[in-house]
């Protein structure tokens, strides 16, 4: 999602701000809860004037490298330093790619006003698909720097919500993309999720939506779980939380929340990407949108999860 343009700010709210700066810091450790174990944070610098606003992310099977993409259309690559050397270490650094700007079906670079990229996957074979809010469509292709593919319109396309269509976009073992609005019109009602197979839409299964958490990332595990993070702004922070379901056919089982954060404690989560950095163990890495702004940072977090976390079935 995209938050409103920069403004001035006045003394007052600057003042706001640095208060609010102030509590963030005290807030280093995070609450973990039961089966889920904090790895780390580590905060992204980055001088150029394109860096910031990342939305989606894919991370490697082996944990090292990574691509991200940014609401104002815009694409990084980058491989992490991890402690130790270690696969399964915390990120400690980074190297990064220029950030480029993706190509629409044209050729033509992406205008950093109109084309709001939220949802990245990639295919098996390294085709990369991007979901856009706005005007919502999928696009896949072969490379950053080459025209894109307008995938086939849905007809769910129409019901999105102007700033809050296709937050979310994850792709299966089979290759099947799956989406899901940020927003599902009513608190009471439910996240519906899409799949595009064999050039078709349809709608497959619906996410419980709980509390006034918003739908902003989403990816298949290596355990063939769909995995939801989900965003909610207090008013003056964001805290976040992650879902996760079983898929059996064409319904969901199991719901699981694995983790929810306090407000300050990390900064606009909303891009995920799960892998596994043992046999047995979850990874999630998520990255933090700054929306552009000062007081904000783009920053990388990580939780492991045991695969035999217990299961929680909300559905009753």
């Amino acid at each position: 999602m995209r938050l409103c343009p920069r403004r001035a700010l006045s003394a007052a709210r600057i003042a706001a701000l640095t208060s609010i700066l102030a509590v963030s810091a005290c807030a280093e450790t995070p609450e973990t809860a039961p089966g889920a174990r904090y790895v780390g944070a580590h905060t992204w610098h980055n001088s150029h004037d394109r860096f910031g606003g990342f939305s989606g992310l894919e991370v490697s099977d082996d944990g090292r490298q990574f691509t991200a993409i940014s609401d104002r259309g815009s694409i990084v690559m980058g491989r992490f330093e991890r402690a130790g050397g270690l696969a399964d270490g915390a990120i400690t650094g980074l190297a990064a790619t220029p950030v480029e700007k993706l190509l629409d079906e044209t050729g033509t670079r992406m205008h950093p006003d109109i084309d709001d990229a939220e949802g990245l996957a990639i295919g098996a074979d390294g085709r990369l698909y991007v979901s856009f809010e706005g005007p919502p469509r999928v696009h896949a292709s072969e490379r950053y720097d080459r025209p894109a593919t307008v995938l086939p319109k849905g007809p769910f396309y129409r019901q999105l919500q102007m700033n809050s269509g296709m937050e979310a976009l994850a792709i299966d073992a089979r290759g099947r993309l799956l989406t899901l609005p940020e927003r599902s019109g009513q608190l009471t009602r439910p996240f519906p999720v899409w799949r595009l197979e064999e050039g078709a839409w349809s709608h497959v299964f619906d996410l419980p939506r709980r509390g006034g958490f918003l739908a902003v990332g989403a990816d298949i595990g290596p355990d063939g779980r769909f995995y939801l993070l989900e965003r909610e702004f207090t008013g003056y922070a964001f805290r976040s939380r992650v879902r996760r379901f079983d898929i059996a056919g064409d319904e969901v089982r199991n719901e699981q929340t694995l983790f929810e954060s306090a407000p300050l404690q990390f900064d606009n989560l909303e891009g995920i990407a799960v892998w596994s950095p043992a046999p047995g163990r979850i990874r999630l890495t998520m990255i933090t949108d700054d929306n552009f702004k000062f007081f904000q940072k783009t920053q990388f977090v990580e939780y492991d999860l045991p695969e035999s976390l217990d299961r929680a079935d909300l559905s009753q």
